[in-house]
């Protein structure tokens, strides 16, 4: 698994928009940011225990696979842009990658779970006056830190 900071470019959306030079960012600092991370076996997905465990620990009890390609998803191409456009969901959810990289861009096949029922709903960022985003920035602080609010991620964002 590799993560990093994107450079700012509003260009093609399937190129990597990693910084120059590169900055990594590591799954201790992902962790931290609310972003969990497991390697499962996605060949064996309908079967697997540990996904299953998982599920059942964060109460995920609807699911359903999507695959991005220009063949099966319709409006591909506008679909692409707004994966690429940063924004949030005010219900919790996961994507896991089944096939491909979860690059968004050319083929990717995705379980998607969901805590109920999903609601589609996205909101562009910065989207700082939703109660969601706020909690999320008051659990990146340290205990008796104030939470200041930033609209938008460090340097070209994550």
């Amino acid at each position: 698994m590799e993560a990093w900071y994107m450079d700012s470019s509003e260009e093609d959306q399937r190129k990597p928009h990693r910084l120059n030079p590169n900055e990594p960012v590591s799954l201790d600092q992902l962790k931290k940011l609310g972003v969990f991370y497991w390697k499962l076996q996605a060949d064996c997905y309908e079967t697997d225990p540990e996904l299953e465990q998982i599920r059942k620990d964060q109460g995920y009890s609807y699911m359903d696979i999507i695959t991005i390609h220009k063949d099966t998803l319709p409006n591909y191409e506008e679909k692409l842009k707004m994966f690429f456009e940063e924004h949030l969901h005010l219900d919790d959810e996961i994507r896991y990658i089944l096939d491909g990289q979860a690059y968004f861009d050319n083929y990717t096949k995705a379980m998607r779970l969901f805590v109920g029922e999903p609601v589609w709903k996205a909101y562009n960022r910065p989207a700082d006056d939703f109660d969601a985003r706020q909690k999320y920035l008051a659990s990146l602080q340290e205990p008796g830190e104030k939470a200041a609010c930033r609209s938008h991620p460090p340097p070209g964002g994550l």
